[in-house]
């Protein structure tokens, strides 16, 4: 599988996972399987608020997962209609974050739709 995360500066395994993704300056992308690293600049950095893209800033490099500490709504909606799952980091390094994926220890970021509408359950919007 393969995994990027957000980062700041790449220090391979050590680098520390960024707390947003689309201002992040790199990103470093680990394949779990045979353990490679590939540390890119994110393409698309310069972005308007709010207007991230999520699959120019990986530069067209194919990934499964993305692990991060933090994501706008768009670049989350945008990753998962690519098909890449989107997780919380667990730890603050990359390093870290690979051993406690590999243990099945994340959790989903899925988009949070409308509690609904109708019968005082409104949303607020």
């Amino acid at each position: 599988m393969k995994i990027c995360f957000p980062v700041e500066e790449n220090n391979g395994l050590a680098s520390h996972v960024y707390n947003h993704f689309g201002s992040a300056t790199k990103f470093v992308l680990v394949d779990t399987e045979s353990g490679d690293l590939l540390a890119i600049d994110n393409s698309d950095q310069q972005h308007a608020h709010g207007s991230c893209n999520a699959l120019k800033a990986l530069a067209g490099n194919p990934v499964d997962a993305v692990v991060v500490a933090g994501i706008g709504g768009g670049a989350l909606a945008m990753l998962n209609r690519a098909r890449v799952r989107v997780f919380t980091a667990q730890a603050p390094t990359v390093g870290e974050n690979v051993a406690l994926f590999k243990s099945g220890a994340f959790r989903e970021i899925v988009p949070q739709g409308c509690g609904g509408h109708g019968q005082g359950h409104g949303c607020a919007h």
